[in-house]
């Protein structure tokens, strides 16, 4: 595990660390940026890595200021989690370019997120949307409260989709979760929503099985 300083992002978590784990940056044909959620690190998150164990993949994982990339429930207004929620998603878009730049394509580059997390992964690909890798969210959906719009730009392209959670997660109500399937599924995602009975807040042994089927695809 390396950590990558991310001096030049111009927002809350600008001093905060990058930390990745996997191949070299030279010797990966495939990335996975990996978002932790409210109160974890990206160290923890980044624990991950080792259970997928996928070759020639490089895992990148940021850490929010203070543990949390925005301070309220995914579900309450917008403007209450802002900046935190542009300055996470400003995050994300600065590791694709770097990635990007040192020619690792959007189409190879996975988008995980749990928890917070995968609120802040999940708008992320919805508000870009291209083709990607894949698009993975642990126990989180999109941001914003009931009745938020959805008109989101753009062409997912048959991107992968992978939303898992709990159907009675405390959290996360599954109504947001089949929103959330339903919206990548009009912008062109190839959508595998598991809603998983009477689960915890937590990523279970299927959810990590699921990920590691759609990295085996891209290599």
């Amino acid at each position: 595990m390396g950590i990558i300083k991310t001096s030049a992002l111009k927002n809350p978590h600008q001093k905060q660390s990058l930390f990745a784990a996997g191949e070299r940056f030279e010797n990966a044909s495939a990335a996975m940026i990996m978002i932790h959620g409210r109160g974890a690190t990206a160290e923890n998150i980044l624990l991950l890595s080792d259970e997928l164990n996928q070759s020639r993949f490089i895992y990148l994982a940021p850490q929010a200021a203070n543990y949390t990339w925005y301070p309220y429930s995914f579900m309450a207004p917008m403007e209450d989690n802002e900046p935190g929620i542009s300055a996470g998603l400003q995050v994300i878009a600065n590791i694709f370019q770097n990635l990007e730049s040192k020619g690792i394509p959007a189409e190879k580059i996975f988008l995980l997120g749990f928890s917070q997390g995968a609120c802040l992964a999940t708008e992320y690909a919805a508000r870009n949307a291209k083709r990607y890798g894949a698009v993975i969210g642990l126990s989180g959906g999109l941001i914003g409260p009931d009745g938020t719009p959805r008109d989101y730009a753009g062409s997912l392209n048959g991107t992968p989709v992978f939303l898992g959670c709990s159907d009675i997660d405390p959290h996360i109500p599954k109504e947001r979760l089949k929103e959330t399937a339903e919206v990548f599924q009009k912008l062109n995602g190839k959508v595998n929503l598991q809603l998983y009975p009477n689960m915890g807040h937590t990523i279970n042994q299927d959810e990590i099985e699921q990920v590691k089927n759609l990295t085996r695809t891209i290599m």
